[in-house]
């Protein structure tokens, strides 16, 4: 009962910071102690987008044992759909006032649009392949995977293979997305100015929204039948085989929504920093994904969450007091959380309640 209880206040915590945080950046004056500034709405605009793609490797890693190396691929595929749509919205107003190519097809003498762009001058249908683009990649990489019942330490191997494969197709020129300098340099989203105090607040608040009903969706599958498969196959998966169930298609569902969600975190996440490029797509990326989840609490959601906008509010303040040991000194809190909080932070603090709790019985 405990456990349900603090999910639904979590739940509304996070309702109240995505409501809360806008409301003191706009509606609060400069000069006030209370005003949250524009640049720092940005930021944690950012941390959500970073939470939601925690949230689904918690999905897959901590309910169904699987460990995927590659979900920083998911994360920019959908970056990059969004990124297609905000450099169609520049029109002419780019370095070489090309209303119909992006200033880098012009720059490297692209006569006409690729075929691939099509379509994304219209929100919703960027909208639609920020998802069905990590889907679908997911889905067919799964199906061939799961169905050859590869698992453990080679699926890792091998998602870490398709980042890396990803990212080195980026990188060239003639892919068509920018190359080395990715897509950058965008002026706006709806018509609406992304430098401005209005939309770094929207942009706040749609990132809080989907965290919330991110969360809420795995929860919902978590705590279902379905969830409870999921678990089987992740602690007995050829028991669960054994009593009928089709693990495959468990694990190709579950991985499936899993990118979707990485996916629409990278379309948040690029409108909030301004740029996306391949080195989203590198594999230390994926890896570090997996710490945020570790050290927050696997198997837990909001473990995974709290994780995420932990490692990354102490990166952002380490790179600015100690930019050259900022290094160390999350290695070393690394090192001290698996050391001393094996089960991660909020999966210790768990454990201390329950001892607390028993001894109180007793």
């Amino acid at each position: 009962m405990r456990f349900v209880t603090s999910h639904w206040i979590f739940s509304a915590l996070l309702a109240a910071i995505t409501i809360i945080v806008p409301v003191l950046n706009l509606a609060v004056p400069e000069g006030s102690a209370l005003h949250i500034p524009t640049y720092a709405v940005s930021l944690f605009g950012k941390y959500l987008a970073f939470a939601l793609l925690a949230l689904a490797v918690d999905l897959i890693w901590g309910y169904c044992g699987i460990l995927s190396l590659g979900h920083g691929a998911f994360f920019a595929l959908g970056g990059y759909a969004m990124g297609m749509y905000l450099m169609r919205q520049i029109g002419d107003r780019g370095v070489y006032g090309n209303a119909e190519l992006p200033d880098f097809m012009v720059f490297l003498n692209w006569q006409e649009l690729p075929w691939y762009w099509y379509g994304f001058d219209n929100f919703f249908f960027a909208m639609a392949m920020v998802m069905l683009v990590p889907g679908l990649l997911a889905f067919i990489f799964g199906w061939f995977a799961f169905r050859s019942r590869v698992s453990g330490v080679y699926l890792s191997i091998i998602t870490q293979a398709m980042t890396f494969a990803l990212m080195l197709a980026f990188f060239r020129n003639d892919m068509g997305f920018g190359g080395n300098n990715g897509l950058t340099d965008f002026k706006e989203l709806l018509g609406f100015d992304l430098r401005s105090q209005g939309m770094r607040a929207a942009l706040f608040i749609a990132s809080g929204g989907a965290l919330l009903a991110g969360f809420l969706i795995c929860r919902v599958i978590v705590t279902s039948k379905l969830g409870k498969i999921l678990i089987g196959i992740r602690d007995a998966e050829s028991r669960t085989r054994f009593l009928g169930y089709r693990v495959e298609h468990y694990k190709v569902f579950v991985f499936t929504v899993s990118a979707v969600m990485a996916g629409i975190a990278g379309a948040l996440y690029v409108p909030q920093v301004g740029i996306i490029n391949p080195g989203e797509f590198a594999p230390a990326n994926s890896i570090e994904i997996v710490v945020w989840v570790a050290l927050g609490g696997r198997g837990t959601l909001i473990g995974a969450i709290m994780g995420a906008v932990l490692v990354n509010m102490a990166k952002s303040y380490f790179t600015a007091a100690f930019p050259e040991i900022w290094l160390f000194a999350l290695g070393g809190l690394f090192i001290a959380v698996t050391l001393f909080l094996p089960r991660g932070i909020l999966g210790g603090i768990s454990g201390s309640l329950n001892m607390l709790s028993a001894r109180s019985r007793s």
